[in-house]
C-alpha cells in the first residue's frame, strides 16, 4: 500500500503552491520558514520553503520546466514528510530547502491543462515550454553570464546553502521514471526498481535524454561533465553547462528525478531490438514529414501574429523545435549516416521505444504551440487549426494504441518522486559521511579542478 501525504487529484497551480506553503508555516512556525529568494521575469516571487534546523542542507528545485508540474506537489509532500519524521531533519542534522517553482511564468501558461481532463490531446493543445535560452536551469555561457533572474536566484541560493544534495524535480510526459546523477550513488538502482514496482511505474531503461550517457544501473544515468554544445545536443542530452553542476564546488551531488505522467511499458523492455534499422527509418521519416507540415503551418500563421501580444516566447520555442527536427532525423536514420555525426550507441528495444516517443513528442509540442498561436489570432483566418487537430489526434492515438500510454494519477506520480528523493537523500548522506570519516577529499575538492570543454 502507498499513501501520498497530501491528497491529490490534480496538480496545484503556482499560486496554490505558495498558499499551501504559507499555511504549512502558519501551522508549524518553529520548524518551517518561507522566504522569497528572488522574482521571475514577470515579477512573480520565487518561494523557498525550509524545514528543520540542521547544519547539512538539501536543496530541492521544483518546476524547472514549465510543463512539468509534478515537482511542486512533490516539494510540498516532502515538506510534510520532513515535518512528520524527525529522522529526516534532526536525526540527519539536515535542513530541507524546497524551491516551490523555478519557472512560475512558464508554469502559469500551462494552466489550461493543469486541472484536467488528463488526456494527451488536452495536454498538447494547451502545452507551453519556453525555448532553450529561456529555461532557467540552463547555463549556456556560464554562471557569470546568467541572463535570467530565475537562474541567478538559483545560483545564489546554491552558493548560500552549499547543499550536500540537490534534487531537481522533472516530469516525463510519456515514458517511464529514471534518475540522472552527477555522482554515482551505489544502491540507488535497486531502490528505484523497488519503488517503481510497488507503485506500478515503468522504468525508462533507454532514456532519450541520456542516450549518450553512461548507465550507473537500470534507469540510473551519470551526467557527463559540462561542455559547450549546439542546440541539437541541448535537446537530445542536455550536455551543457547547467545549474546541476554549479554547486559541485561545494561538495554537492545533484540528482535529476524524472517522474512520468503517462506511463509506457515499452520503455522498460531492455531486450535486443527485432529490427533496429527499420524502426529508426520509420521514426526519422515520420519526424521529417511532421516537421515539413509544421514549417508550412508556421509560415501561414506568422503574418497574422503582428497584432497578437506576447508571442515571442512561443515563437522561440517553435523555432528551436523546428531547428533540431531535421538534424535529429538525420542522426537517427541509418541511411543518412555520413561518418561526420555522432554515431548512435548500441540500442535496446527500450531505446527504440524512447526514440519513437521522442520523435512524436517533438512534433506534438510544436503542433501544440502552433495551436496556441492560431487560437490567439482569434478567428484562425489562416485555416490551420483543422490540420493541427488532425496531426495532434493522430500522434496521440499512436501514443495510446502504439505505445500503450496510460495516465498515472497525480498522487501516484508524487509518491513515486517523493520516495526516490528520499532514497537519494539517504544514500547521498551516507556516502558523504563515509568519505568524510575516511579522510578522502570531498566532492567539492574534486570538482574544483577546471572542467575540460570539448
Amino acid at each position: 500500500m502507498w499513501r501520498c501525504a497530501l491528497p491529490l487529484l490534480r496538480y496545484p497551480t503556482v499560486d496554490e503552491l505558495g498558499v499551501r506553503a504559507a499555511e504549512l508555516v502558519a501551522r508549524r512556525p518553529v520548524d518551517a520558514r518561507l522566504r522569497r529568494i528572488g522574482a521571475s521575469r514577470a515579477g512573480s516571487p520565487l518561494w523557498l520553503l525550509s524545514i528543520g534546523h540542521g547544519s547539512r542542507h538539501v536543496l530541492v528545485v521544483a518546476g524547472p520546466h514549465a510543463n512539468e508540474p509534478v515537482g511542486g506537489a512533490t516539494a510540498l509532500n516532502l515538506a510534510e514528510r520532513a515535518l512528520a519524521d524527525s529522522r529526516l531533519t534532526e536525526g540527519a542534522d539536515a535542513t530541507w530547502n524546497l524551491l516551490l517553482c523555478l519557472d512560475p511564468d512558464g508554469s502559469r501558461r500551462n494552466e489550461g491543462w493543469l486541472g484536467g481532463p488528463y488526456t494527451l490531446g488536452h495536454y498538447f493543445r494547451n502545452f507551453f515550454r519556453p525555448g532553450f535560452l529561456e529555461q532557467p536551469e540552463w547555463l549556456p555561457d556560464g554562471a557569470a553570464a546568467a541572463a535570467l533572474p530565475e537562474t541567478r536566484a538559483l545560483l545564489e541560493v546554491q552558493d548560500e546553502l552549499r547543499p550536500f544534495l540537490q534534487c531537481s524535480l522533472h516530469g516525463v510526459d510519456i515514458g517511464g521514471g529514471f534518475v540522472e546523477l552527477t555522482r554515482d550513488l551505489p544502491g540507488l538502482a535497486q531502490r528505484l526498481a523497488h519503488t517503481a514496482t510497488r507503485l506500478g511505474i515503468p522504468r525508462e531503461l533507454g532514456a532519450y535524454d541520456a542516450l549518450y550517457w553512461p548507465p550507473l544501473g537500470p534507469a540510473v544515468y551519470r551526467i557527463p561533465a559540462p561542455r559547450r554544445g549546439d542546440a541539437v545536443e541541448a535537446i537530445t542530452e542536455a550536455a551543457v553547462e547547467s545549474t546541476w553542476f554549479h554547486p559541485q564546488r561545494h561538495g554537492t551531488v545533484t540528482a535529476i528525478v524524472e517522474a512520468p505522467m503517462w506511463g509506457a511499458a515499452a520503455v522498460a523492455d531492455g531486450s535486443p531490438p527485432i529490427d533496429r534499422d527499420a524502426v529508426l527509418r520509420g521514426v526519422s521519416r515520420t519526424l521529417r514529414h511532421d516537421a515539413r507540415l509544421l514549417e508550412g503551418i508556421l509560415a501561414r500563421i506568422r503574418p497574422r501574429l503582428s497584432t497578437v501580444p506576447d508571442t515571442t516566447s512561443v515563437l522561440a520555442a517553435v523555432g528551436d523545435y523546428l531547428l533540431v527536427c531535421p538534424d535529429l532525423a538525420d542522426t537517427w536514420d541509418p541511411d543518412t549516416e555520413d561518418g561526420r555525426g555522432r554515431p548512435l550507441p548500441p540500442l535496446s528495444a527500450a531505446h527504440l521505444a524512447a526514440l519513437r516517443i521522442a520523435g512524436r513528442r517533438l512534433a506534438l509540442r510544436t503542433a501544440g504551440l502552433l495551436h496556441r498561436l492560431a487560437r490567439d489570432t482569434g478567428d484562425d483566418a489562416a485555416g490551420v487549426l483543422p490540420e493541427l487537430d488532425r496531426l495532434i489526434d493522430a500522434r496521440c492515438d499512436e501514443y495510446d494504441n502504439g505505445c500503450g500510454a496510460r495516465w498515472i494519477s497525480v498522487g501516484r506520480q508524487v509518491e513515486y518522486q517523493t520516495r526516490v528523493v528520499l532514497s537519494v537523500f539517504e544514500l547521498a548522506g551516507r556516502y558523504a559521511r563515509v568519505r568524510s570519516r575516511s579522510g578522502e577529499p570531498g566532492w567539492g575538492a574534486e570538482a574544483a579542478v577546471p572542467m575540460h570543454r570539448e
